[in-house]
């Protein structure tokens, strides 16, 4: 029992090293973007950089969710993490930004296999009353992965080199290849099915149209420009014929019959509206902090241990109670945290002491803490094991998809509504000439050399037009927030059962 009890351990241990690099990779390389471009030039591409890796990271995810289903979650896994660390090596060799984008790719095409598989193999591996504590373990390593993320790639740029930051993936990637082959003994009873290419490829289509409509909408070309257009286009018609390949497919990469259990559609859409409203936090914090308390940007990233603290507590809490209470109690005790955390953080001012955003931030932290353990597991309630794949990769997808949405729509707000507050403040540019200061180009304030140069009457203007500018649209999440506490409503009573047999084992 013991050494039964080691394997298991290490076989955990392979899975947290996963999902700790897959989920901190975008927020990491996010922070080295600025260093990556100086070095390699193509600034009018490096939003490619981004793109690359979240269109196939989001296109792969529903097909390796169904795939591991069908033939096994070990060889999957495993060949996402062997992909994944074959881009990070690309990437860090990469001798342009174009060349950086199609290994983002390769390196995203790894990502989409491991999410959600690594949650999978957890429920399959794990009695139910142990599951819950596991996925809360899974859960808090999401979560520290973003404060981490920003803060390791602040450092490794600044003290080491940039091209540090993929290959840091490469001994965690190969440790999680050893103990994940080595120690994981998965069962061989796998049913092979007909493979959904209808589905599959229509899915990709679609997903990788709306993909690079949101990313490069409103950036690269205007949102009614005829490349948009047409990206959106496409979207709507392949995803229609997905879902009518869905209806027809003897086995289809994604069953709709799921979303008529109650639990599972609550679960999905909750999973798209915490990410949707989650990001927001993790890019606007640290702004707001930079801008109006001055500092670094490593010190910017430190400013959001609490959310992360705040998120592992969270994240363990609801794992601990799974067994003891339902789904819809311990989701209400989530939204109740988050949407007063938000609330507050909503009211901040350039006044507002780093003691209370400390104290907002841990208030939001626990709260979204709670989903990152519950809503897998939600997903899976009372799933054969041969649809577990395919539930939790949907569940991934769509909290990478609602990241994806809420950060394009939210940070489009902020930016008009910034500049609406700077032409007001400043009458126009007249305001501002002689200050250093270019209209809607607020870099200066962030760097404390040319900070200083700017007058103090101009630095308070720009300050609070920033400042206005993130809490009203911190005010703005609550409106998905409220959302998501009517969604909770239709969870339903279903929380995990332990039987006698299970506890005894």
């Amino acid at each position: 029992m013991i050494k039964q009890d080691n394997t298991i351990k290490l076989v955990v241990t392979g899975l947290l090293l996963a999902i700790l690099m897959s989920a901190m990779d975008n927020t990491i390389v996010a922070t080295a973007m600025a260093t990556i471009v100086s070095d390699l030039g193509g600034f009018d591409k490096f939003v490619w950089v981004t793109s690359a890796y979240m269109v196939a990271v989001m296109a792969g995810m529903p097909i390796f969710g169904k795939l591991s289903d069908m033939y096994g979650r070990k060889r999957f896994f495993i060949f996402g993490l062997v992909v994944f660390l074959i881009g990070s090596a690309l990437c860090g060799i990469a001798q342009s930004i174009v060349q950086l984008s199609i290994y983002r790719a390769i390196q995203g095409i790894g990502g989409g296999a491991l999410m959600p598989i690594a949650f999978t193999i957890v429920f399959d591996i794990f009695p139910p009353e142990k599951r819950g504590k596991m996925t809360g373990l899974l859960g808090a390593v999401f979560g520290i992965s973003s404060v981490l993320g920003p803060l390791l790639g602040a450092y490794i740029t600044d003290y080491i080199s940039w091209h540090w930051i993929f290959y840091v993936n490469i001994p965690l990637g190969l440790i999680s290849i050893f103990l994940i082959s080595y120690y994981y003994k998965e069962s061989l009873q796998h049913s092979k099915q007909k493979i959904d290419w209808l589905g599959a490829i229509t899915l990709v289509i679609s997903v990788i149209s709306l993909m690079f409509a949101l990313e490069l909408g409103g950036k690269e070309y205007t949102w009614d420009s005829v490349p948009i257009i047409s990206l959106f286009v496409s979207f709507f018609v392949f995803f229609v014929v997905f879902f009518i390949a869905e209806f027809n497919a003897e086995e289809p990469i994604l069953p709709l019959w799921l979303f008529k259990r109650r639990l599972f559609a609550a679960s999905q859409l909750l999973a798209f509206l915490y990410g949707g409203t989650f990001i927001i936090l993790t890019v606007f914090i640290p702004i707001f902090v930079q801008a109006v308390y001055g500092g670094s940007a490593k010190n910017a990233g430190l400013i959001l241990t609490p959310m992360m603290l705040g998120s592992v507590v969270g994240s363990s809490i609801g794992g601990i109670f799974l067994t003891k209470t339902s789904y819809r109690n311990l989701m209400f005790v989530s939204i109740v945290s988050y949407m007063v955390g938000m609330y507050f953080l909503g009211t901040m001012n350039e006044d507002t002491s780093r003691v209370l955003l400390t104290v907002y931030m841990i208030l939001v932290g626990f709260g979204v803490g709670f989903s990152f353990s519950l809503l897998p597991t939600a997903s899976l309630h009372n799933l054969e094991p041969q649809y577990r794949g395919t539930a939790n990769s949907t569940n991934s997808f769509l909290r990478s998809f609602g990241m994806t949405l809420g950060i394009t729509i939210y940070g489009t707000i902020q930016n008009n509504v910034f500049t609406d507050q700077l032409k007001e403040a400043f009458k126009g540019m007249a305001g501002a000439r002689g200050s250093g200061f270019k209209m809607g180009d607020p870099r200066e304030i962030f760097t404390e050399s040319e900070r200083v140069k700017i007058p103090d009457f101009i630095l308070d203007k720009i300050i609070h037009a920033l400042s206005e500018s993130i809490t009203f649209t911190f005010m703005l999440t609550l409106i998905p927030i409220a959302l998501a506490a009517l969604t909770i409503f239709f969870m339903g009573n279903a929380r995990v059962e332990v039987t006698k047999e299970s506890s005894k084992g």
